[in-house]
Parts: C-alpha cells; sequence; structure tokens
C-alpha cells in the first residue's frame, strides 16, 4: 500500500540546544581536507572538529565512545552528519582518538561542556528520542503543491521535528523552494524532503553538485513521476 503527497512548507524555527545524546558517530571522509564547512572554517582532518544539526558553532562537547569508554573534546564548526541515525560527525583525528576509525561508526555519547553564548536557560526534554526546548516553537504555513520539472532528495524522515529543522536551515542557506513529498509505505509515514524546482534535469543536477559532500545521497527528484 503507497500513498503519496507534495506539500510546500513555509516556517521559521528557534533551534534547541542539546546537552546529552547518544546515537552513531561518523568521521569525515579524507576528500573533505581543506573544504569549507557551514561556519566558514575550512575542515582540517588533525583538528579536533565535528558537525552537529542544531548546536552552535563554537560549541564545545565531550564525546565518548561506549565501546571503549575512551573521550575527545571537539568544537562544532559544521552542520550534519545527515544520514539516518547518526548524531555528530568528527574530525579524522577525534576519530582516531575514540579508537573507531577502521569500524567507520561507534555508538557515542556527546556532552555539551562549554556552550558559549549559544547556551539555553531552558530545560530540555526528550520527544520520541528528539531532545527539544521546553519552549521550542514552530510557525507553518502549508499547501498542497503540484510542482513540475525536477528537485534535488537530500532526504528521507520519519520525524517531522528532524525535517523542519533541516529544511530551514537548508532554505536560509541556499535560497530555494522547499517540497515535502509525504509518503506512506507498508503503512509507515515518510517525508521527503526535496530542494528547488528546476526546468529540467541538467539545472537539477548543477544544483546537486553545488551541495557537495554535505548530502552524498543526494538524488534528482523528476516531479511528474510522483
Amino acid at each position: 500500500m503507497q500513498a503519496a503527497l507534495l506539500l510546500v512548507i513555509l516556517f521559521g524555527v528557534i533551534p534547541a540546544t542539546a546537552q546529552v545524546q547518544t546515537g552513531k558517530a561518523s568521521f569525515y571522509a579524507d576528500r573533505f581536507e581543506g573544504r569549507p564547512t557551514a561556519s566558514g572554517e575550512k575542515y582540517r582532518h588533525n583538528k579536533l572538529t565535528a558537525a552537529h544539526k542544531t548546536l552552535p558553532f563554537g560549541t564545545r562537547v565531550r564525546v565518548t565512545n561506549l565501546a571503549n569508554n575512551e573521550s575527545v573534546e571537539v568544537v562544532i564548526n559544521d552542520r550534519g552528519p545527515w544520514a539516518e541515525g547518526r548524531i555528530i560527525d568528527l574530525s579524522r583525528s577525534a576519530a582516531e582518538k575514540l579508537g573507531f576509525v577502521h569500524q567507520g561508526l561507534a555508538d557515542v555519547k556527546i556532552e555539551v561542556i562549554d556552550p558559549g553564548d549559544g547556551k539555553a536557560s531552558e530545560p530540555i526534554r526528550f520527544v520520541d528520542n528528539v531532545l527539544v526546548e521546553e519552549n521550542e516553537f514552530y510557525g507553518v504555513e502549508v499547501s498542497r503543491a503540484r510542482p513540475k520539472g525536477f528537485g534535488v532528495q537530500v532526504g528521507t524522515f520519519q520525524e517531522l521535528v528532524n525535517l523542519m529543522r533541516l529544511a530551514d536551515n537548508l532554505k536560509k542557506s541556499y535560497q530555494r523552494n522547499v517540497t515535502v513529498h509525504v509518503k506512506v509505505l507498508n503503512g509507515v509515514k515518510y517525508y521527503g524532503l526535496i530542494l528547488g524546482h528546476f526546468p529540467n534535469r541538467a539545472k537539477a543536477e548543477q544544483f546537486r553538485e553545488t551541495l557537495g559532500g554535505k548530502f552524498p545521497d543526494a538524488f534528482i527528484v523528476d516531479f511528474s513521476r510522483l
């Protein structure tokens, strides 16, 4: 059983600041050496830095590998990771200190130890395994959409809060329309996040290339086939 719906969403968001999280950690591939991060800094494999979806740039966190109890302190200077189930993307040197380079992924705990100016005064609570602030608000305008041409799908989500945070960030960063493809597969609802309305596949491909390594699994969507 399958159903699909396309929506255009416009919203503003007050981001949450996590104090403690557990989940999967990954690390940057060597090909990202010297590339600019979302903060503007260039990625350097020998620096103790990391990407996180919501923590403010400059936040210092302690990351602990739950398999061997090794810890490292890193500074957030990038956004991501966008792969399902991952909560932090570490520099190679940080991954080496945690001892999981050969495994590729590790179960970790991350703790904010120096939030700087981004520290939240409101308490944090868990909602369906997603950290949100007690007073986090979203303003949402939703309309049915019949987009034409092509778009670039950057991710698929089950948690709407994750989709909304990322969509707001991407809309501001890339100045593109955001479309949500709602699908129901085997009774489970999924949300595909699609950027842009392009007149042809070549234009969409050009935009996909500008995303660089941020979304390696991004792919072209032909709206007429959805």
